[in-house]
């Protein structure tokens, strides 16, 4: 059997790579001239980092990110309104990783490029067509430079993202990604470490928010880390037309992502108006994802990762998501039998368990617990969490999140 992966981001190059331990032969298309470390910060979680971990990743993760300690969730005044141990220090096997995507992207490509040989991944490919028909599937990529080359295999995957082509194909009256009106201003900077230098913060419901938390440490910068940080702001509504796409990663001045902050959003642990300023490069993107599909396999072609199920991005399910969609799908495949059947399979049991993730995180996902204590103290400034809400109401909306995202239960 031989896979054709059109995409080679987190959930393209980990899907080459588990169906090379399980024998299959896999092939990665990217349509970008080379595999960079762009990106900001995300977070993995302990189950999607499991997988990683059997394909012997680990010890090159923990050389480029920061295995995250605890998440404090907060109103946006900066009162705590819930502390949780995360990865280990929550019993889990597995840690969770804060760490740069295109560091993540780059431990994964290096060991597909080790593993699978250096032609493994194709870059300045761009999937243009495909014919599924028959016993096989034919691909037709295009180049920068406008010359085309045809790739053959026995499936095609499309990890190619919120714009994929071959969704587009098979729905081509999708129209464009949904927006809820929420734009994200994000950089990173070195900053002096707060708390324990492991910690995440959530700050402030979906309406304005901060997200800050370390990506890396530095020997040589003793006392200070890569800090990652976002500020969202809702700027419109499901009826203001989206950005363009050219305007999805535009460069912006400090000024902006320090007009949406300033008044709202604000945490004793860290000055976040000084650590925005320090930033040389900060991107807007707006808050996007797309309404589950009916079907994601047709005969001997499906979809994967964001090209299957964008989402928006709370609960630091994004990446995770495309790493377990990746393990199914390999698993499935290197059972043996009709190819057909297995993509099925895969599509019978990721889609719906992803489709739930995606409605949850449309009204916050676990960070729903801070609209929720917001709307019964909306003047903040309370001196118990418990004043305002139970112990049970706050662990009954972040436990049944992580329930749902598949990791709620630790493990030994």
């Amino acid at each position: 059997m031989r896979v054709l992966i059109a995409g080679g981001g987190i959930g393209g190059l980990t899907l080459a790579l588990m169906l090379h331990e399980r024998g299959i032969a896999a092939q990665v298309f990217e349509q970008a001239r080379s595999v960079g470390e762009l990106g900001v910060g995300i977070n993995t979680l302990p189950h999607a980092i499991a997988e990683l971990e059997a394909l012997g990743l680990l010890p090159a993760l923990d050389r480029v990110a920061l295995r995250t300690r605890r998440l404090i969730y907060k109103t946006g005044r900066g009162d705590d309104i819930v502390a949780q141990p995360r990865g280990t220090w929550a019993g889990f096997a597995a840690p969770q990783f804060s760490i740069h995507r295109g560091r993540l992207q780059r431990v994964i490509h290096d060991a597909v490029l080790e593993r699978l040989g250096p032609e493994a991944v194709q870059t300045d490919r761009r999937l243009v067509t495909f014919d599924a028909a028959g016993d096989g599937v034919t691909a037709t990529f295009e180049a920068r430079d406008g010359t085309r080359a045809e790739a053959s295999g026995d499936v095609l995957v499309g990890a190619d993202g919120i714009h994929s082509t071959i969704r587009s194909h098979f729905y081509p009256d999708q129209g464009p990604p949904a927006w809820n009106g929420v734009l994200m201003w994000r950089g990173a900077a070195w900053w002096p470490r707060f708390l324990d230098g492991q910690s995440m913060i959530v700050a402030g419901g979906m309406a304005r928010k901060l997200v800050l938390y370390p990506i890396a440490h530095d020997p040589d910068r003793p006392g200070e880390a890569l800090t990652n940080w976002v500020v969202c702001a809702k700027v419109g509504d499901a009826a203001t037309p989206i950005p363009a796409r050219e305007d999805w990663s535009r460069r912006a001045p400090a000024e902006e992502a320090l007009a949406m902050a300033e008044g709202h959003l604000d945490v004793p642990e860290t000055d976040i108006f000084a650590l925005i300023r320090a930033t040389e490069e900060i991107y807007v993107y707006p808050m996007c994802d797309r309404d589950g599909l009916p079907r994601w396999s047709h005969g001997r072609v499906t979809l994967t990762g964001d090209a299957a199920h964008p989402m928006y991005p709370v609960g630091s399910n994004g990446a995770s998501q495309a790493i377990l969609d990746a393990r199914d799908l390999a698993d499935r495949l290197a059972a043996g039998g009709d190819p057909v059947a297995a993509l099925a399979a895969y599509d019978a049991a990721r889609r719906p368990a992803t489709a739930a993730i995606v409605e949850a995180n449309r009204s916050g996902g676990p960070e729903r617990v801070i609209d929720f204590v917001e709307e019964r103290a909306p003047e903040g400034g309370f001196a118990d969490v418990h004043d305002v809400a139970t112990a049970d109401e706050l662990h009954d909306i972040v436990g049944d999140y992580e329930t749902l995202a598949g990791f709620g239960r630790a493990r030994a």
